[in-house]
């Protein structure tokens, strides 16, 4: 365990390009030791250093934001690991452990996982409990233990997903997604899971009031929605809404849906803070946002008024067949060119290195052969132009 905490320390130090080499080593030796920080306020000094911004009118909260985001996505998968049967304290010292890793690698921002399936990691009137929620307030502890480090803390949710068939059955009815899957309407099932239906207004207010919940209620400094759009190409998923709609074209009916519900939340997000963030990352194909989940990415990055940041997967090779990496980020800076009220941040992942690319085509084996592809892709990121940061799915394949 501490040859992977160091050598991972050692491989993301030179990603961020972090420079307070005597800092890192002091932390990293607390890691090691599994202490407590004990050094906030030298780690806060650092961030002042780094550029960090703190600004913000609204009387109940002041978002710490920084220029450039270096960001790291930890997923609800974890919980099982770090929240379930723990106490409050246990729970507490582990989140601190895992966001001192991120902090000494260089990480500014923490995307935290509060919405996932439908439910809430937080005393939520709108989603159920999520199933590793104890009594205690999980996205309370994540905010005060992340923000004692320097870290800005967004809140991750899927907007779409929700509970299996199964899990729905478990479900009170006092919740508006159990009664809208008892009556079949506004929410679909796909493969044995139910989604939020983005043709449906009522089910899209229900997500923009999740997202009202949060920023009320918490000390978050940004709303973060990944690539959970729309489910399925299949006709049927939405056809009573689209016969209703009286449109003749599906694809760009689909695409506006998608679009009224990114500009919902982000309106909703800043009718109660302006100053907060809401960010979205996609899938990192273009193409494909178009093609199987009418995610209208193109608008998003264009225009103001959807997103203060977009986050695109670029989870590829350099021979990745359908989207080689280096052609793929460039096609995404040329989107955000000319539009200031969006900054790229380009997502990268460690859960590929040393295992085949499924999907690579004759890449399958470029993250088995080669041990520096991520850091060829840090390094041309870095040179590339309309780039304001790099995000790293996720904390567990880089640490744990």
């Amino acid at each position: 365990m501490r040859k992977k905490v160091l050598l991972t320390v050692i491989f993301i130090v030179m990603v961020f390009g972090v420079a307070f080499l005597g800092e890192i080593k002091n932390q990293r030796d607390l890691i090691l030791e599994g202490g407590q920080t004990g050094r906030t306020e030298e780690v806060k000094k650092n961030y002042a250093e780094n550029n960090i911004t703190a600004t913000g009118n609204n009387e109940k909260y002041n978002p710490i934001n920084f220029e450039r985001q270096n960001g790291m996505w930890f997923t609800a998968m974890d919980y099982a690991e770090t929240l379930d049967g723990k106490t409050e304290e246990q729970f507490r010292k582990e989140m601190q452990r895992r966001f001192l890793n991120a902090v000494t690698a260089g990480v500014n921002t923490v995307y935290v996982h509060v919405r996932a399936n439908g439910d809430a990691y937080y005393n939520s009137k709108v989603y159920p409990k999520a199933e590793y929620m104890g009594e205690y307030d999980v996205l309370e502890v994540l905010t005060e233990t992340a923000h004692s480090l320097g870290l800005s803390v967004h809140a991750w949710i899927n907007p779409l997903r929700c509970q299996t068939t199964e899990q729905m059955k478990n479900v009170p009815k006092q919740y508006k997604i159990r009664n809208w899957a008892d009556e079949n309407i506004n929410i679909e099932q796909v493969d044995g899971r139910y989604w939020l239906n983005p043709a449906s207004e009522e089910a899209t207010d229900l997500i923009a009031e999740g997202g009202k919940e949060i920023v009320e209620d918490y000390k978050v400094d940004g709303i973060h929605i990944d690539d959970y759009f729309y489910p399925t190409t299949d006709e049927s998923f939405d056809s009573v809404e689209f016969k209703k709609s009286g449109e003749t074209n599906l694809e760009e009916w689909r695409l506006e849906n998608s679009c009224k519900l990114v500009k919902k939340i982000h309106d909703t997000v800043k009718g109660v803070n302006k100053n907060i963030l809401f960010g979205i990352s996609p899938q990192g194909s273009i193409d494909m946002n178009y093609t199987s989940q009418y995610a209208d990415v193109r608008r998003w990055t264009s225009e103001s008024g959807y997103c203060d940041y977009i986050v695109p997967q670029l989870y590829y090779g350099f021979d990745n067949e359908l989207c080689p990496y280096e052609e793929t980020l460039n096609r995404w800076s040329s989107m955000v060119e000319g539009n200031d009220s969006v900054k790229l941040v380009v997502g990268l992942c460690t859960y590929k290195q040393g295992k085949p690319d499924e999907w690579a085509g004759k890449g399958i084996n470029e993250w088995i052969e080669n041990d520096d592809v991520f850091d060829r892709q840090k390094k041309l990121a870095e040179l590339t132009d309309n780039v304001s940061g790099i995000s790293i799915y996720s904390y567990a394949s880089t640490f744990e």
